[in-house]
């Protein structure tokens, strides 16, 4: 039994983000809401955020994405450009995530259950008049190739398209004479358990340590720095291991990195605004530091921002 939905949590910490801005939840002028577990198929949780808000300003819009782990960053991407572009003011960006709702809590399920935990964060991205404060970049990249080696095929509408155009009809549960587009979940499906994620983790590991340096990088030297720039670098909490390997080899010392996996699991969306938010109350970060955020998850997806704080 839940006590809470994605939606709930992410409305706690929306309310949180909302006072330490300094503002009325009124003058949110619009949302943006990273999940890969919304509380309904659809509608997504952004305008279900706006109603537990208890937000009636009906000008507002409201924008789910689906980017899993790099969601806060893209998120944050996304809302940097309507903020300099000045269409918007007052931007709320939220990662949360039940998964808890969809994962295999027996033996078979636990190589992956294991990892992932629930939870929200949030912000609230304006403008800034001061020069060289605030988002100074964001690197955004994907790639599909490999998409099934992180993911949660079923239940979904491809109705074993990909599955047998990858040759992985058996792995999913689908039969080789289906009738594509006919099918959204089997009962073989449910008799073996193949409504779960899927996760080869030494793959996922493999192209994690590669491209998370690569975005940083990346980012740096966009804005003519180098990695001893970094005061605080908060990578997404998938795996400790990654976030040390990570560090040795951007040659950042463990104070600045900011790790909590070992406390709430992969919370995927939700890891880096917790994270964030989990830093700056421990003084951890400090007016005028550079904050580099970076991220890599299912997609594949990857990106990178660097804040000065």
């Amino acid at each position: 039994k839940h006590d809470e939905t994605t939606t709930t949590m992410a409305t706690k910490a929306s309310l949180k983000a909302i006072a330490a801005a300094g503002i009325d939840k009124e003058d949110i002028d619009f949302i943006i809401f990273a999940t890969l577990s919304p509380d309904y198929y659809f509608p997504g949780c952004g305008v279900l955020l706006q109603r537990e808000l208890g937000i009636t300003n009906t000008e507002i819009g409201a924008l789910d994405i689906r980017n899993q782990c790099s969601g806060f960053i893209y998120g944050l991407s996304i809302a940097d450009q309507f903020v300099k572009t000045g269409m918007y003011k007052n931007v709320l960006l939220v990662g949360a995530e039940m998964h808890s709702m969809g994962l295999d809590f027996s033996t078979k399920g636990r190589n992956v259950t294991v990892i992932f935990g629930d939870g929200a964060g949030a912000a609230v991205i304006q403008p800034t008049a001061e020069k060289d404060k605030g988002i100074l970049t964001t690197k955004l990249h994907s790639d599909g190739t490999y998409a099934e080696k992180l993911a949660f095929i079923s239940p979904g509408s491809h109705g074993g398209y990909h599955a047998k155009k990858l040759g992985l009809e058996d792995r999913f549960g689908f039969d080789k004479d289906i009738e594509l587009g006919e099918i959204f979940a089997t009962q073989k499906m449910m008799d073996d358990g193949q409504l779960y994620p899927e996760m080869e983790g030494q793959f996922v590991f493999k192209l994690a340590v590669t491209k998370f340096p690569e975005v940083i990088n990346e980012a740096l030297t966009e804005v003519n720095l180098k990695s001893d720039a970094i005061d605080m670098l908060i990578p997404h909490q998938a795996n400790l291991r990654i976030s040390q390997f990570v560090a040795k080899r951007m040659g950042l010392s463990n104070d600045k990195v900011f790790n909590n996996i070992q406390k709430y699991g992969n919370t995927t969306a939700a890891s880096i605004p917790i994270a964030l938010c989990e830093a700056w109350e421990a003084g951890k970060i400090k007016e005028g530091d550079l904050v580099c955020l970076a991220a890599f998850g299912s997609g594949f997806t990857w990106g990178s921002a660097l804040i000065r704080w």
